[in-house]
């Protein structure tokens, strides 16, 4: 542990992997730790919004992001998540959950966000198990089967449209009373014959011996109860920020988000920057996490600078 890095990256996805391209371009001596390498970007589909790739997968997309930040010397550890970032006098020390420590004179934070659970009875007990949180990686499990997709929003249509590959029938339910969906998400899948929308329904329980067999839920305009025969539940409600590792240090909104001073990625803790989806910015959207990345380590190289240790480049 002796060992100090002049940066430590938390986080794989577009936000870390374009800070540490830019920290090896200033050949700043940097680790990168990441628990899913390529970030959930990798689970998505069809991406046409990131600029110079009208039509790729999110997998490609990030093989090519991975592709680029391998071409420089720096250390990687994948596979490992980070569980408390502290205080050590002058720098950061950085615990994972392998029992590993880390020191490093600054952090950038890109953790992105995890899935929000439904937080109903059976749900983290059939994980794996006909609960999903992943439609890419999941969907072809369904072939011929019955599923439901909760959430109306655009993961939801996405998911409910990546199922149409496989399974034989698909329910939408949301719970509030109208679609929030993108126009052309809504469009496609009205186009689809097996999919079938169920507004104002609030998801209560999922049974099953085993395995996901019934999904229990209210109609919030009756107060009806019904069980649906299900063989999959895929829940796109929405995400929450991956910060929990940093309590105490830096400050947050009331979502849990790190606040920043968003031209340089600066959190409230001086060293501590943070990029991409897990800060307090209005937009979620790949290339700002990617632009992100660049300005946190940009960001970092300068506050090295300033800092009496300076890079050890330097």
């Amino acid at each position: 542990m002796q060992n100090v890095y002049d940066l430590i990256i938390v986080g794989g996805g577009p936000a870390g992997i374009t800070a540490g391209i830019y920290a090896a371009r200033k050949k700043l001596k940097t680790l990168l730790i990441t628990k899913n390498f390529l970030g959930q970007v990798a689970k998505t589909g069809q991406i046409d919004n990131y600029s110079g790739f009208p039509e790729i997968s999110g997998m490609k997309l990030m093989k090519k992001f991975e592709e680029h930040l391998k071409k420089f010397d720096i250390k990687i550890n994948e596979d490992e998540e980070v569980t408390k970032v502290e205080k050590a006098g002058e720098n950061f020390l950085v615990k994972t959950e392998k029992k590993n420590k880390f020191l490093g004179k600054t952090v950038i934070v890109a953790t992105g966000r995890d899935p929000r659970p439904l937080e109903i009875p059976g749900e983290k007990e059939f994980i794996g198990r006909g609960v999903s949180y992943c439609s890419i990686c999941d969907s072809p499990f369904f072939k011929d089967k019955s599923a439901a997709v909760i959430g109306g929003g655009n993961s939801g249509f996405e998911a409910a449209l990546d199922l149409t590959k496989y399974a034989k029938r698909i329910f939408i339910f949301e719970r509030s009373d109208k679609i929030i969906a993108d126009e052309i998400l809504q469009e496609q899948v009205k186009r689809e014959r097996k999919i079938q929308i169920h507004l104002n329904k609030e998801m209560k329980k999922i049974e099953g011996i085993g395995k996901v067999q019934a999904l229990i839920y209210q109609d919030l305009k009756t107060g009806e109860t019904f069980q649906v025969p299900i063989d999959g539940i895929f829940v796109q409600i929405g995400s929450v920020p991956a910060t929990g590792f940093l309590k105490g240090l830096c400050e947050f909104n009331e979502n849990d988000e790190i606040k920043v001073d968003f031209e340089t990625c600066t959190a409230s803790c001086p060293g501590i920057f943070a990029a991409g989806d897990v800060n307090d910015g209005k937009w979620k959207q790949i290339i700002i996490a990617a632009a992100e990345g660049c300005r946190a380590a940009l960001a970092a190289y300068e506050y090295l600078i300033r800092s009496s240790g300076g890079p050890t480049s330097a």
